[in-house]
């Protein structure tokens, strides 16, 4: 469902939505071959009934480690959207043999602090990562889901990550943002919306000043 990143020596990272023996998604690389093919390698499989996220609709990027970041649009926290889970955001990082492990940095709890992010994640200077869901926010508009929000993951000291509600959407003049968010120089934050419920707008450009 999304694109793809290159990593420095040439291998292609992306993301599957349905795969797996339970059909939740992966997370794959694909590495060049000397006569022009592709080696295909699974990097993570998401597993019901889905702790570590389900049904990955963004593409991934890298830190200057070399860890791979994403979101999965459900799963994480079982208590939330009726035990499916309201998505995670979560984190690859390469072992010495090859392998990976994957690690939840944040699971969506309620709706109020977001659901079903459907975009990838963007880094800002000092290493905060932004991002929007679909979903959630207010949770008494848009037919009770909730119209979308911005938000911020911060890196704590003691290795978690903390997540701050930058801007919840109310239908008007947006809705429901399923793409992701650029900062610029003065990390203003700039993304899209599909538009909202009525339909009065059919999309929007939006801009947040910090």
């Amino acid at each position: 469902m999304a694109g793809l990143v290159f990593d420095q020596v040439g291998n292609l990272y992306g993301t599957t939505y349905m795969a797996g023996a339970d059909g939740t998604g992966n997370v794959f690389k694909l590495t060049p071959n000397s006569d022009g093919t592709w080696t295909e390698s699974v990097l993570h499989t998401f597993t019901w009934p889905g702790k570590d996220g389900v049904w990955p609709l963004a593409g991934l990027i890298f830190d200057q480690t070399g860890s791979l970041y994403g979101t999965a649009s459900m799963g994480g926290d079982r208590n939330c959207q009726h035990g499916m889970g309201c998505g995670v955001v979560f984190q690859l990082t390469p072992n010495g043999d090859g392998t990976w492990t994957e690690r939840v940095l944040y699971s969506f709890t309620d709706g109020n602090d977001g659901l079903a992010p459907s975009s990838g994640l963007t880094f800002d200077q000092k290493g905060n990562l932004y991002g929007t869901t679909a979903e959630g926010g207010d949770v008494n508009v848009c037919r009770g889901s909730g119209c979308g929000i911005v938000f911020k993951l911060e890196p704590n000291s003691d290795g978690g990550w903390k997540e701050t509600v930058v801007h919840r959407f109310v239908d008007r003049p947006g809705a429901i943002p399923i793409s992701g968010v650029v900062l610029d120089r003065s990390e203003n934050l700039y993304g899209t919306t599909r538009g909202d419920l009525r339909p009065t707008t059919h999309g929007s450009v939006f801009e947040i000043t910090p």
